[in-house]
């Protein structure tokens, strides 16, 4: 039978009773063998805004699976038969646990977290087969109005063009009588996110993007007007305004290489020096 929460809290006033145990200030909920489950721990982990009754129910299941787990691991280490191979996975994983630590708290105080602008550009421009657009870009305007929709031939002529004065039209006009209307001439987005506004997903104007040539398109209700003004197709040179948080990450971890390659060697060169390392003779310096 589960263990009820009423259960629980006997268990807990008979163990507060015993004075075997030194549980450092902690309230325990349940003993298996000498194990305790405290019940700082089970609030640690009870998730926020649980009803009375859900809250109930996920103490009770959360305690039974401890009860399992803690059986679980003894009868485990009664029946592996090897618990050297376990000491030697426990060490290695605890030596590779340290050193990852300990990079990471030198790197954060010996090496500035931050590249300037220029590094990063200067850093794009010099490995530009490292950047290539992966999915179409485009830069342009879009906007649907619906049929009946005023001024069709002003909205035409505008959307056409990318001067500021058409765009301003465009602006104030989308403002009354567009249903949508996204702006990105001054920033790159994928094709496919614009071509989803379209009728039938845009598949006829696909062409028209690679062409950069104004797309105008009309369903039983709405005209779709889409002009786009620069184009990137899959395997050109991805420009620098989507590549730069790429180019910043890996120019960091170039960074943060060179400078535990530059640790390494100083320790290295210090123990030898210090006469810390002992070469035996099946051992072949390079």
């Amino acid at each position: 039978m589960r263990t009820t929460i009423c259960g629980l809290w006997l268990l807990l006033f008979c163990l507060a009773c015993s004075p075997s145990y030194d549980h450092k200030g902690r309230t325990p909920l349940v003993e298996v063998d000498g194990h305790f489950l405290y019940e700082e721990d089970l609030w640690a982990v009870q998730p926020v805004g649980l009803s009375p009754d859900d809250s109930l129910l996920f103490a009770d299941d959360y305690v039974r699976n401890w009860v399992e787990e803690v059986l679980l691991y003894d009868k485990a280490e009664e029946n592996i038969p090897d618990n050297e191979e376990v000491e030697r996975l426990v060490a290695n994983y605890r030596k590779s646990l340290i050193l990852h630590l300990y990079q990471q708290a030198l790197i954060r105080q010996k090496l500035a977290a931050e590249v300037t602008e220029e590094e990063v550009e200067a850093y794009y421009r010099d490995n530009l087969n490292l950047f290539k657009v992966d999915r179409p870009l485009i830069k342009g305007l879009f906007i649907k109005v619906p049929l009946k929709a005023p001024r069709l031939a002003d909205v035409r002529r505008w959307y056409r063009s990318d001067s500021h004065d058409a765009v301003e039209h465009l602006e104030k006009y989308s403002l009354r009588n567009a249903v949508k209307y996204e702006y990105f001439y001054d920033k790159w987005v994928p094709a496919a996110d614009v071509l989803g506004l379209l009728p039938g997903g845009g598949m006829e104007a696909e062409p028209a993007l690679r062409q950069k040539r104004p797309v105008e398109l009309a369903d039983t209700a709405f005209h779709y007007f889409l002009n786009v003004t620069d184009y990137r197709a899959v395997g050109e040179e991805e420009p620098y305004e989507v590549a730069r948080v790429h180019a910043r990450d890996l120019l960091l971890n170039i960074r943060q290489v060179e400078f535990m390659r530059g640790v390494r060697d100083d320790l290295y060169r210090q123990a030898v020096e210090n006469n810390r390392i002992t070469y035996y003779k099946d051992h072949i310096e390079e």
